[in-house]
């Protein structure tokens, strides 16, 4: 029996002069810098909320306790007044934004030799470096704010040791939380890279994973949606515990527009871009930045899940 292998060729090979004129226009660059980023930021994900940080800075207040009103509804006669309710601040908080960036230098000569593929692993690089940054420090930010913990083995659920323990300690955590009377449902699983694949692999060995759609080792692509919730994981997470999120009132990442004529915005990711020729030594200066800075609105919409044996 015979075999074939198939070997991938490269489609749309852009030539020398094709390349300078990429590298001489910043919006191109900034459109590749952005189909690198696209998606890729945990930060963005955990945090979705979005503020404009006018000015380099952003004012926010961080959640009461309690996100109802405490006063029940009223019966309203026809043409009747509503009863007026005083709503509870929050703390008021200020955060600045920082400047985060990073250049690199693409030769005349890497162009001629090694052509497209050189541009596209230096933009990657320097876009990946970029999410990299970005998501440690608002993991960093995260981890800081959101002080609530729970140990796997309170109120006898054990370790993580099969899903029916991992399901447990999971909906323990949610149902409590929701109890409190705060609005807050923690329904996104965040995990380590290392401990996602132990926890995919146990699932698999207990037959908790559905056959078809929505098998994560199936797929092999993170977020999926499994048991009512979102699970998740990325490279930049700081630390080995899981962690149990409610990303819609968690907080948010408050970027700020410079509008510096060299640079042009990524679509929506926040990072911009800019390329300068450098003919005094036949070259490129690409650049990338993000000037951005995360915030934690509600601490409570967050729970590190400790002790879980992964």
């Amino acid at each position: 029996m015979g075999y074939t292998y198939p070997v991938r060729h490269q489609t749309g090979t852009l030539t020398t002069e094709q390349l300078h004129l990429l590298l001489k226009n910043p919006r191109l660059i900034a459109r590749q810098v952005a189909s690198l980023t696209n998606e890729k930021f945990l930060a963005d994900y955990l945090l979705s909320g979005r503020y404009d940080a006018a000015g380099g800075g952003v004012y926010y207040e961080t959640e009461t306790a309690d996100l109802y009103t405490g006063t029940d509804p009223e019966a309203i006669e026809p043409a009747g007044d509503y009863p007026l309710i005083q709503l509870d601040e929050g703390v008021p908080s200020a955060a600045r934004t920082v400047k985060f960036g990073q250049g690199s230098v693409i030769t005349d000569e890497k162009i001629s030799r090694e052509g497209n593929q050189y541009v596209q692993k230096a933009l990657m690089r320097v876009g990946n470096q970029m999410v990299r940054y970005v998501d440690t420090v608002a993991w960093g930010v995260i981890a800081s704010r959101v002080s609530s913990t729970s140990a796997a083995t309170s109120d006898g659920v054990g370790a993580w040791t099969t899903a029916g323990n991992v399901l447990g300690h999971l909906m323990m955590v949610r149902e409590a939380r929701a109890e409190l009377a705060t609005g807050l449902d923690l329904d996104t699983v965040v995990l380590p890279s290392a401990k996602w694949a132990k926890l995919v692999g146990m699932l698999v060995d207990d037959g908790a994973l559905p056959r078809e759609q929505g098998n994560i080792a199936l797929s092999g692509t993170a977020p999926v949606s499994a048991f009512g919730m979102t699970w998740l994981t990325s490279p930049h997470i700081t630390g080995t515990d899981p962690w149990l999120f409610d990303t819609a009132q968690l907080g948010g990442m408050a970027d700020e527009k410079l509008l510096s004529e060299e640079f042009a915005a990524a679509g929506q990711t926040g990072v911009e871009a800019s390329t300068t020729r450098i003919a005094d030594n036949d070259s490129y200066l690409v650049r990338g930045r993000r000037v951005t800075v995360p915030i934690v609105t509600e601490p409570q919409a967050g729970v590190k899940l400790t002790g879980t044996g992964l």
